[in-house]
């Protein structure tokens, strides 16, 4: 079998986790080519990494005729034309979320968030995935979604499960919350293309999303989403600054709270929440809720292993978890958060995507029906209504 060459693009938090994941592929032989990034991080990271080329520029990345893929791990508002101009390159491609999303146009008045309509929002987001799905279609290379929750064990044992009972499920219960990003340009639309919903939201629809496609298969029906309805606010705006030691949420235009309800096509429902303002580290979970049982999915925080400790010098070098802002106290460590999380089996079926040719497990049809749901619940949310899909 030929080696596999990845070029990634982007060398931060999100790139150091693909890096994780990529020296522990087995039974595909894997290297990581080149990575590409503004500013002189790029050389440390490739140093680091013993990644043998260092480029400044994407442009110079996909022109490398030793990448077969390029792993995309930018800013969100890069998504859709890196991955055009990778695949039109003869590159496969893994995109990090989000897939798409609204960032702005000539003419709008900034901040977007606060000034564009919604509802504009979702028809121009619509017509761009439509416009990538149909470049992608073109070049007949593979799209992988790099959507780490529908490769983390709890949520495939879960679809395991639906696919042994095929019971029918009734209702889920997603989250992904924290204490808000550190990044700054978190705060703004036109650099996320929307606030917590989207951010961290994205991964509990995409399982939902992704679950319910897996009961629909088992049970031999076809099963869509028919309707969203939404709310999102900014719950941190009343708060004094000095009562933003532990939270870091900050939105310029974007929402800090958000809940998605989503009803599918056969009348069952799931709810997806997400917000800046959870201390005591990332909450993922998801709960199913079946005619024949219930499954409690809690990728993190969960009890694999818990803590008590009382000095924080002492514990100065140990990792507990993501997001934890002390590590004193009752905690729940993670343990290697790659693999509970997915990492490692997402860049592990892509590599194997990649060797043979199928499809992944995370797609395209679900990278561009967790975009739509989630522009569906922005309009939803400003117009205070139901939309229908």
């Amino acid at each position: 079998m030929a080696k596999i060459r990845v070029g990634l693009a982007g060398c931060g938090f999100v790139a150091e986790l693909h890096m994780y994941a990529y020296r522990r592929v087995y039974g595909v032989d894997v290297e990581v080519r080149a990575v590409a990034a503004r500013g002189e991080h790029v050389v440390d990271f490739a140093r680091r990494h013993r990644i043998p080329a260092a480029y400044r520029s994407f442009r110079d990345l996909i022109a490398d005729g030793e990448i077969d893929v390029v792993d995309i791990c930018t800013p969100p508002n890069l998504h859709g034309s890196m991955i055009v101009e990778a695949m039109q390159a003869g590159k496969h491609v893994i995109c990090e979320k989000p897939f798409a999303g609204y960032f702005g146009r000539d003419g709008d008045k900034a901040p977007i968030g606060k000034h564009v309509p919604k509802a504009l929002m979702y028809g121009r987001v619509l017509e761009e995935m439509e416009g990538i799905r149909t470049a992608i279609g073109k070049t007949g290379k593979l799209f992988m979604y790099a959507e780490d929750w529908i490769y983390a064990p709890a949520v495939t044992k879960t679809a395991e499960i639906l696919k042994a009972t095929k019971d029918k499920i009734l209702f889920m219960k997603g989250e992904e919350s924290h204490s808000g990003s550190h990044a700054a340009h978190a705060a703004q639309w036109a650099m996320t293309g929307g606030g917590s919903l989207i951010r961290m939201g994205c991964h509990p629809l995409s399982a939902v999303l992704y679950l319910k496609q897996v009961e629909a298969k088992a049970r031999g029906e076809a099963i869509s989403v028919a309707s969203v309805t939404c709310d999102v606010g900014n719950v941190t705006a009343c708060l004094r600054p000095e009562e933003r030691t532990v939270l870091k949420a900050n939105p310029v235009d974007v929402e800090d709270w958000g809940a998605l309800t989503v009803t599918f096509s056969d009348g069952t429902k799931a709810t997806v929440f997400s917000g800046d303002m959870i201390v005591g580290g990332v909450r993922n979970l998801i709960e199913t809720y079946t005619s024949g049982g219930a499954l409690f999915a809690n990728i993190t925080p969960n009890t694999h292993m818990m803590s008590y400790q009382t000095s924080e010098e002492k514990l100065a070098s140990v990792y507990i978890t993501e997001k934890v802002d002390r590590k004193t106290g009752w905690q729940y460590v993670c343990l290697e958060e790659e693999w509970t999380r997915g990492y490692l089996q997402e860049i592990q079926d892509f590599m194997e995507c990649t060797a043979t040719g199928r499809q992944p497990l995370s797609d395209l049809a679900l990278a561009f029906e967790t975009i739509k749901v989630n522009y569906a619940g922005y309009w939803a949310a400003e117009e205070g209504r139901r939309v229908m899909l």
